[in-house]
């Protein structure tokens, strides 16, 4: 009997070794992509933007300049006097936009996430650290749209009563 709970020691072992083993590469994956969330606020200089409505963009979403990402929002409030959202991004030190530049918030995809285009102007004056962007356009809700084109369709259709043609009835 002790050569059975021997044999069967070891294979308890070597599973115990390999789930530790599978665990801590599972951790370290979690840890690596946790990791590449998280952007540094000190890597360009702050802007801000006020929004009719951001949904969807969350901090640590890019800023993009030509599909190029050239920084990250930083910080979303709310503003309780006009309701508005207030939204801090950073761009990179080495670009200088025209102040007369816009943000815009749109998508990656129809189900990615959003992010801020720059659009820039064509003004000489440039923005300095903090300044606030005043030209800007909110995201556009998928569900607004998809809500307005089934009720224009709707609208469009002709009522079921009193409208089909009779049998009888002859065309021009």
């Amino acid at each position: 009997m002790s050569a059975a709970s021997g044999a069967r020691a070891r294979p308890d072992t070597l599973e115990l070794v390999t789930g530790m083993l599978v665990m801590g590469v599972l951790i370290a994956l979690v840890v690596l992509a946790m990791a590449g969330r998280h952007h540094k606020g000190g890597d360009g200089y702050p802007l801000r933007a006020v929004f009719s409505q951001i949904d969807g963009l969350d901090v640590g979403a890019d800023v993009r300049l030509a599909g190029i990402t050239i920084g990250h929002v930083t910080s979303e409030t709310v503003d309780p006097k006009d309701f508005r959202a207030r939204v801090i991004f950073t761009v990179r030190k080495d670009v200088s936009l025209p102040d007369d530049s816009a943000a815009i918030v749109t998508s990656d995809s129809l189900l990615g996430g959003k992010y801020i285009a720059l659009s820039p102007g064509g003004s000489d004056a440039m923005l300095k650290p903090g300044a606030v962007m005043v030209q800007t356009q909110g995201s556009i809700s998928l569900e607004q749209l998809l809500s307005k084109f089934i009720f224009s369709v709707t609208d469009n259709l002709p009522k079921s009563k009193g409208t089909a043609p009779k049998a009888g009835d002859a065309g021009p």
